[in-house]
């Protein structure tokens, strides 16, 4: 009898990257047959980002510009490959909601987090609807699992699982040439909301005028795995990209986040990532605090990441395979990941 197919849908290349590591936990598990979605605005990108972790994606869908074409382009494929359940990560709406309107169970992969601001934002917006339709609430860390049981979502249906960063950085690791040269100090600066730009470039033209052997990086995204080499390289990563922010934690990296660091508190109370004044000077100062001493690095990298423990892959396909009837619902990742976790 074959196995019941799951449909995993990445929507962008870093929801590819921490959907792979659940496939193969599937296929090593074999309780479900995973199926790999490439869609979004870039579907082909993101394929490259399966490829990158030494998949394949088993179907590529059109480019959809906007949430509406993006779930007529799902709705089209389930009408005539309806998958057992769908697993969804992030504000991946488009896919969630034409799951819904099929009545195939969802997955949400990263469930609850919440920015904090009170400023409107998309993506929150997103995430809280998708948390209406979502039938198994996987959250990456206990903030984002009480951040669901405060928006009255039923306990039973929340599960800490941690997030797959720590995994997809091993994968990406095991499929990449990491350079060997010697390198300067390098500082990854990306992902910086718009209103934190002018003074992230001030800061840098601050701080390289007065360190000629610093090399800056800025401009991402960019393409896995060039994203993860250069954060792999990095002794500091300034963004208050959320996924960024995650990825650095997960390679061991200092981080320094701009503004107020709601969607990252976590990561702030560990001590892996350090809020910082959203001004030129305090940017500046902080920098080169970090840069000139390699103890602070170390001990802030040593935090390690609370989004994750190297075990969440395998408790997401457990969960998913225990929701359609296959096995037991994995215990809870322990609140408080071991320091230090990271590749």
């Amino acid at each position: 009898m074959s196995l019941p197919e799951v449909h995993l849908a990445g929507g962008t290349c870093a929801e590819a990257l921490r959907l792979a590591p659940v496939a193969l936990a599937m296929r090593e598990q074999g309780l479900v047959a995973p199926v790999l979605l490439a869609g979004g605005p870039e579907p082909t990108n993101v394929a490259r980002t399966y490829i990158s972790c030494g998949l394949a994606a088993d179907i590529t869908l059109p480019a959809t510009a906007d949430l509406t074409a993006s779930i007529r382009r799902y709705d089209r494929l389930w009408a005539e490959r309806t998958p057992a359940a769908v697993v969804v990560r992030g504000d991946n709406l488009g896919a969630a909601l034409a799951a819904h309107w099929r009545r195939i169970p969802i997955m949400h992969m990263d469930a609850g987090r919440r920015s904090g601001s009170l400023v409107a934002d998309d993506a929150d917006a997103n995430r809280r609807l998708l948390a209406q339709v979502a039938t198994v609430h996987l959250a990456a860390a206990p903030l984002a699992a009480m951040n669901l049981l405060d928006e009255r979502v039923i306990a039973g249906d929340v599960l800490l699982t941690g997030g797959t960063s720590v995994e997809a950085a091993q994968l990406l690791a095991g499929h990449t040439r990491q350079p060997k040269r010697p390198r300067a100090n390098r500082v990854v600066v990306t992902g910086v909301s718009a209103g934190f730009e002018e003074a992230v470039r001030e800061a840098m033209l601050v701080i390289t005028a007065n360190q000629p052997d610093l090399d800056v990086f800025g401009g991402l995204p960019m393409p896995y795995p060039e994203r993860s080499r250069l954060v792999a390289a990095a002794d500091v990563v300034l963004t208050d990209d959320v996924d960024l922010a995650e990825e650095a934690l997960a390679a061991g990296r200092a981080v320094l986040v701009p503004g107020d660091g709601g969607a990252l508190t976590e990561a702030i109370h560990a001590g892996g990532a350090r809020l910082v004044d959203a001004e030129a000077g305090e940017i500046v100062a902080a920098m080169v605090e970090l840069l000139g001493s390699r103890v602070r690095r170390d001990s802030m990298g040593t935090a390690g990441t609370p989004y994750g423990d190297g075990h969440a892959a395998a408790r997401i396909a457990q969960a998913t395979a225990a929701l359609l009837g296959k096995g037991q619902f994995p215990d809870p990742m322990p609140a408080r990941p071991q320091a230090g976790v990271h590749h």
